[in-house]
């Protein structure tokens, strides 16, 4: 599995980093800008990325702007919304506001309220069907 990881924070951006590579490769951005890029030269290679992880608040285009520019990507490309990149978005902003706009504005698949954890990073994948949930 193929993540891309957009963060500005080092610490969160390093913290992601190291639960998520248990689950495929990274690649790492800082903003927004550097998100599209990325997700750009992916989808040009044909090595597209199944996941992206995006803080809402960056500098320079913030996440949700991001996830525009990357959907207007994947329109362009003819790729059908049933088969767009997963979008795991994060922020400390937990408010209703920042939720519905990550979800119906930006296209997020699911939303996570930081402090960010391994558990809420494990229901977040099972979510969104890359992991089966666990018996307990």
């Amino acid at each position: 599995m193929k993540i891309l990881i957009a963060e500005d924070e080092l610490a969160s951006r390093k913290y992601m980093s190291h639960v998520m590579e248990s689950y495929g490769e990274c690649a790492l951005a800082e903003n927004g800008i550097e998100a599209v890029a990325s997700f750009k030269q992916a989808l040009e290679s044909g090595e597209r990325f199944d996941l992206i992880c995006m803080d809402i608040m960056m500098p320079e285009m913030n996440g949700i702007e991001a996830l525009e520019e990357i959907r207007k990507l994947e329109k362009e490309h003819g790729i059908t919304p049933k088969l767009e990149v997963r979008v795991m978005m994060t922020t400390a902003l937990g408010d209703p506001a920042n939720v519905m706009e990550a979800y119906y504005k930006g296209g997020a698949t699911v939303y996570l309220t930081k402090p960010i954890d391994v558990i809420k990073i494990r229901e977040a994948m099972v979510e969104l069907k890359f992991l089966k949930k666990s018996l307990e």
